[in-house]
């Protein structure tokens, strides 16, 4: 007989706190009866007349427009197989593999006017359910899938035209396809005078058109009616009390707090994405790192790093307290930026002292005006061209005469003795 996921009901009411949801501490299950090779039992333990979670919204901003979609209801049921369609011979293989178990539903009200706002709203769903710790979110794995809703109706009308479904759409450019390609279908269905039929669709986007699955069914067809093996059951004010205790802060709540450090709206989205992304960034903050500073590095050189190893769980294989020394080391002059990125990919993942590094590897920087003056001298008596053009005004050989320095010493010349150094000496 069928047991309930008692973690599965917890993370339902995370997802539900976290889109404003009323929390329905006692709640029931359903059979949602109907016959399809995904479900061949013939029915489905679902939520119909109780859901754990209803009446949510969630407010957005998409094109810089506010809007708000509203929640219908969230509420568990059991997974359906997962139908494998081959389009050049034209048959369909079934994996069951993951029947049965506990599949979280969202159900928004048809609150979209624009592809725009639909990819608003599933970033959203998908970076708030990463930082809440209830899903991975990974599209590929279906982890995160999409029924896609299309019905059009005139401008100025209130009614709306037929529906149509698109079922477990996996990618938000499939999904962006799958709109696009709907609307225009229906469009032209409804400019040659002909009726869009309430149905479910297939998307194949390989193909990048969709092909009609079965007619669409009102929830009269299903014969819901209480689930006879699953008791109603309830969450008990301790516990929610509990699954409140836990809830992080939220993508849209961080996002705000890092545009009060100063950062722009683009970085406050790129550091709100990633849990391992803003974890580090927290810790490297209250490390003394200068917010912006902490970002540059973050959206520079460590998200080269981490871009390289291509690892399927991403990971800031760096301590927090002995980064925040390595920027120290370059804000000071000590090293050169060259220097520093060479120090950070030694320290990745061994934990080794920025500093030690530093005179392991002999990367100090060269500050010394004597020596500076000396690599300078022969760039000018190699290079009298560059020399004139900047005597004729030409300020953009500056960069040129930085370069050549930081090649002749390996990066390791000191760049604000170098500019000191050189507006003398071009005088």
């Amino acid at each position: 007989l069928p047991v309930v996921n008692k973690q599965a009901i917890y993370n339902i009411v995370k997802a539900g706190l976290a889109t404003n949801c009323k929390i329905n501490q006692t709640f029931a299950f359903d059979r949602k009866n109907y016959f399809y090779p995904d479900c061949p039992k013939a029915y489905q333990i679902t939520q119909f007349h109780v859901p754990i979670c209803t009446n949510g919204h969630v407010d957005l901003v998409a094109n810089g427009k506010p809007f708000t979609i509203r929640i219908h209801q969230i509420h568990m049921e059991e997974d359906a197989a997962k139908l494998i369609h081959n389009n050049i011979t034209g048959e369909t293989v079934v994996d069951f593999n993951r029947c049965g178990t506990p599949l979280m539903e969202i159900v928004s009200e048809p609150d979209f006017r624009s592809i725009e706002q639909v990819l608003v709203y599933l970033e959203y769903i998908k970076e708030t359910f990463k930082a809440i710790g209830i899903s991975e979110c990974r599209m590929e794995r279906g982890q995160l899938r999409c029924d896609v809703n299309v019905s059009l109706r005139k401008p100025g009308s209130q009614e709306f035209g037929e529906r149509t479904e698109m079922k477990n759409i996996n990618s938000f450019k499939a999904i962006e396809r799958a709109i696009k390609y709907e609307v225009e279908r229906q469009k032209e269905i409804y400019k040659n005078g002909g009726i869009v039929h309430r149905e479910t669709l297939r998307w194949d986007d390989d193909a990048g058109k969709n092909y009609p699955m079965r007619s669409k069914e009102e929830a009269m067809d299903y014969r819901y009616f209480p689930e006879p093996d699953l008791l109603p059951l309830r969450i008990t004010d301790e516990e929610l009390k509990e699954i409140k205790s836990q809830m992080p802060i939220l993508p849209e709540e961080r996002k705000a707090k890092y545009k009060e450090y100063g950062l722009s709206d683009y970085d406050a989205e790129q550091l709100s994405k990633e849990k391992y992304i803003y974890t580090f960034f927290d810790e490297v903050v209250l490390a003394g790192v200068n917010p912006k500073e902490a970002s540059n590095w973050i959206q520079g050189e460590i998200a080269k790093i981490v871009n390289e190893e291509m690892a399927e769980n991403p990971q800031i294989q760096l301590n927090a307290k002995e980064f925040a020394q390595l920027v120290d080391l370059y804000k000071s002059g000590t090293i050169a930026q060259a220097s520093a990125r060479e120090v950070l990919r030694k320290m990745w993942g061994t934990n080794a002292n920025p500093k030690e590094l530093v005179e392991k590897l002999g990367l100090a920087s060269v500050s010394d005006d004597g020596a500076i003056r000396e690599v300078l001298q022969k760039i000018f008596d190699a290079n009298p061209q560059a020399v004139a053009d900047y005597k004729a005004g030409n300020k953009k050989t500056v960069a040129f005469f930085v370069g050549q320095t930081m090649k002749a010493t390996q990066g390791k010349a000191n760049a604000a003795v170098v500019n000191k150094l050189l507006a003398e000496m071009l005088q």
